[in-house]
């Protein structure tokens, strides 16, 4: 066998079809594919196949390049027309069940005007660490990864930003080392601002889901934002109807003081699909504020129907 072929078995064995050598003397030059590999698990990587190199008699000097694919990811973009429809709490529970049936997700809270993802998902007071400028999401205990514009700005400090900073910190999270995963859910602010315009024009999302409340003045706000998604070519997964219906923990009857069925009409009248009902129920309410958002049963239907419309192999 020639020094190349011992080489190659070398690598397979260690990085499998990541790594391809070629000779030139003593010298081994060797590029290795760590496309999806977080910086440790790159690191190791590129370790294991030095020291495989080194191991390869006649091989005095090993150089190793590394190289990445950029990753196709799913971009789910949640958004309102108005704030105060509950929009941050199904961005959570959306992504911990789309993590559940399968998909690797990671969460971007863009939220400017309230970023309260790292309490809804357990990680309150935690920072992202900077690698070579770009962010490293913090890990959850609901194994979603998350970056937050609450994470950015000190606790209770007004972000009271202008549009281009705006702009930068959400592709700062955007382009963060997400690594494998292949779904991102991005929380957006209530209506069709900076953060809108800036997602749609630069990052392009794979669908929106829109949020609203069935009473009226929710529904009006709501049309604007799909408008915006419509006109910008992105499609519209669905419609959810939230704080739908209020049971009485006591007697068991049903009020709905925003209204019924406003969001699932609107959805009709649109040609949109209607994604569900989330009920106005005090489990959400307990466990979101316990940093277990999506720890109800409320939204399993909601993630089933928007992981049945992710694009096959996206």
């Amino acid at each position: 066998m020639s020094t190349e072929d011992t080489l190659d078995a070398a690598l397979r064995t260690v990085a499998g079809e990541r790594a391809t050598g070629r000779i030139d003397g003593d010298r081994a030059s060797i590029i290795l594919d760590v496309t999806g590999l977080d910086q440790p698990s790159r690191d190791e990587l590129e370790r294991r196949v030095r020291a495989a190199a080194e191991s390869v008699a006649g091989i005095a000097t090993v150089r190793i390049a590394q190289t990445s694919q950029r990753i196709v990811r799913t971009l789910i973009a949640v958004a309102s027309g108005k704030g105060g429809v509950g929009k941050s709490t199904v961005s959570a529970s959306l992504a911990i069940g789309l993590h559940r049936l399968g998909r690797k997700v990671g969460l971007v809270d863009a939220d400017i005007y309230g970023p309260s993802q790292p309490k809804l998902m357990g990680v309150e007071g935690s920072k992202p660490t900077a690698r070579d400028k770009v962010l490293q999401p913090v890990p959850t205990p609901h194994g979603v990864p998350m970056l937050s514009m609450g994470q950015l700005v000190a606790p209770d400090q007004a972000i009271a930003w202008r549009g281009p900073m705006i702009a930068g910190a959400l592709g700062q999270m955007l382009d963060g080392n997400w690594a494998a995963q292949d779904t991102l859910v991005i929380d957006l602010p209530p209506g069709t601002g900076d953060v809108q315009l800036t997602m749609v024009q630069k990052y392009r999302p794979t669908g929106a889901v829109i949020v609203s409340t069935p009473q009226d003045l929710a529904l009006i706000d709501a049309r604007r934002a799909i408008d915006l998604f419509v006109k910008a070519g992105v499609p519209i997964i669905g419609l959810i109807e939230n704080m739908a219906g209020y049971a009485c923990p006591s007697c068991g009857e049903i009020s709905d003081p925003f209204g019924r069925g406003g969001a699932e009409a609107a959805a009709t009248e649109l040609g949109i699909p209607f994604l569900g009902r989330i009920p106005l129920d005090i489990a959400i309410r307990t466990a979101s504020d316990a940093g277990n958002a999506g720890e109800t049963s409320a939204f399993a239907e909601v993630s089933q129907r928007v992981f049945d419309w992710i694009p096959k192999g996206g």
